[in-house]
């Protein structure tokens, strides 16, 4: 695992000291990326940056068809289990399916196994230099988290993220009941705002949790095919709001890339136009008391658009906090900013990686 890092100041985080592109740049040993699309383009792209070329790209047995990834010839681990020794294995999708992760544990147990972690969004890299430029914030988040499992999964989260070790996440996974019934407490007046709603999926959850009441529910979905889906499950539900648009710190029009599916987002390289709007515009004259925010990449600007309704209706958060790099310690030191009064909870719910990390505020 390695030696911890003693922090400066504190001794509350116990950090390995352990960079995972440092001993990918080091090692003689066979390199082989397990996944295609955006994850192993970011993943090859970091090693060939740190000098290390990979031996080959992998894929599950079920979708090996002949095809290649970036020159690669697509195979199968049997295939690599006979041309090389020793491999090191790196995983470049994310998944919370229970037999998928059951799988990757699986190969991680008869291979070595690592999980990049590379940012959803933004080129920063959490690295060894990272967390030491930035030791000071992570500290003060840790300090502010309300509950020992608060603490563990951020201490974990970090230590996964540099290390890549798997095992630092499968130790935290978190079920969400257990951050609905005992965290959120959702009564049956609640007025819900759901900031990238998808297709209903995360209404419905919240709808589970309140037998089907609700005072209110706002959704903004800024894909305009997912928002048509949207619509069909929602569409005709009494006092719900329906809006085709993006949340931001501003009411203006912006660049939208709509090319990644569920992974689109506001991007200055976007070819889309879309109006977004802030969350203090939404709220003006009426409370919020909870707040559901997973927006790939904009929760900071879309935390700064309402701060007025944070510091008047002080509603409960559900948060995403795995986009940016940064976003494990500037998310919850703005929310603390706009708002001290905040208790704040980190859960890291079944994902390999770190992608359904959420932070609930009360």
């Amino acid at each position: 695992m390695g030696t911890p890092i003693a922090p400066e100041g504190s001794d509350h985080l116990n950090i390995v000291d352990v960079d995972l592109w440092t001993l990918l740049q080091n090692t003689d040993r066979p390199v082989i990326v397990y996944g295609m699309g955006n994850g192993a383009d970011k993943i090859i792209d970091h090693l060939l940056a740190v000098g290390k070329k990979p031996y080959g790209v992998m894929a599950s047995d079920e979708f090996v068809r002949g095809q290649s990834f970036r020159e690669y010839p697509v195979k199968r681990l049997s295939d690599f289990e006979k041309e090389t020794n020793h491999p090191i294995i790196l995983t470049a999708f994310g998944s919370q399916r229970p037999d998928v992760i059951k799988h990757i544990r699986k190969i991680a147990a008869a291979h070595t196994l690592y999980a990049p972690d590379v940012p959803v969004y933004g080129d920063t890299l959490f690295d060894k230099r990272f967390y030491k430029e930035h030791r000071s914030e992570l500290e003060s988040a840790f300090d502010m988290m309300a509950d020992d499992l608060s603490r563990q999964t951020l201490e974990n989260v970090i230590n996964f993220k540099l290390s890549g070790n798997i095992d630092f996440l499968t130790k935290i996974f978190s079920d969400k009941d257990e951050a609905f019934r005992h965290i959120l407490c959702l009564e049956k007046s609640e007025s819900f705002l759901d900031l990238g709603a998808y297709r209903g999926d995360t209404i419905q959850e919240f709808l589970t949790y309140t037998n089907g009441c609700y005072s209110h529910i706002t959704a903004l979905e800024p894909d305009a095919k997912t928002f048509r889906k949207l619509k069909i499950y929602a569409g005709k539900m009494p006092n719900v709001q329906l809006f085709n648009m993006g949340i931001w710190n501003d009411d203006t029009d912006l660049k939208f890339d709509a090319s990644l599916g569920r992974g689109s987002s506001i991007r200055a390289s976007g070819t889309q136009s879309l109006a977004v709007t802030k969350i203090d515009t939404l709220y003006r004259r009426h409370p919020l008391t909870i707040l559901k925010m997973d927006v790939e990449g904009s929760e900071h600007q879309a935390l700064l658009g309402g701060i007025n309704t944070l510091q008047r209706d002080k509603p409960k958060i559900n948060m995403a906090l795995y986009h940016r790099s940064e976003d494990l310690f500037d998310l919850p030191l703005l929310l603390h900013q706009i708002n001290p009064s905040y208790r704040f909870y980190l859960r890291q719910h079944p994902h390999i990686p770190a992608w359904d990390l959420n932070l609930y505020a009360i």
